[in-house]
C-alpha cells in the first residue's frame, strides 16, 4: 500500500489538487510517520524498499512539522471521541500551525477542533 506520497493518483481528486496549489509543501507530523512504522511493523502495510527509503522519497515533497511543547499542551485541548494519543498529537500539530488535516480517518474526519479534508 502506498501512502499517497509516491502514488498521489490514488488520492481523491480534491486532495490532489489542494496539494498541487498549495503555497507551499504540505507538512508531514513525525507522529504520521511513527505510525506508518508501526504498520509496517504490524505488517498491517508493506512500504517497498522500507521505511527508510520511503522518507527519503517523500522529503523533497513534504517539510517535516514540528513537535513541539507547543503543540504537546495543545493535544490536550483537543475533543475526540477517543483517547489515541497519536491522533490528539496529530490534530494539534494542525492546529498549533494552521493546517488543514488531509486524512482518511473518519474519527479524525468528524472532530470539531481542526480544518480536514479527503474528498
Amino acid at each position: 500500500m502506498d501512502l499517497g506520497l509516491n502514488e498521489p493518483e490514488r488520492l481523491p481528486s480534491s486532495v490532489r489538487r489542494a496539494l498541487s496549489e498549495a503555497p507551499e509543501r504540505p507538512r508531514l507530523s513525525p507522529v504520521s510517520v511513527w505510525e506508518v512504522a508501526l504498520l509496517v511493523e504490524k505488517r498491517r502495510i508493506t512500504l517497498t524498499p522500507g521505511l527508510e527509503a520511503w522518507l527519503r522519497d517523500a522529503m523533497p515533497s513534504v517539510r517535516e512539522a514540528p513537535l513541539n511543547f507547543e503543540v504537546a499542551a495543545a493535544s490536550r485541548r483537543v475533543r475526540l471521541g477517543h483517547q489515541d494519543p497519536a491522533d490528539r498529537f496529530i490534530v494539534a500539530t494542525a492546529q498549533v500551525f494552521g493546517l488543514r488535516l488531509i486524512t482518511a480517518d473518519a474519527r479524525l474526519l468528524r472532530c470539531p477542533d481542526v480544518e480536514t479534508m479527503w474528498d
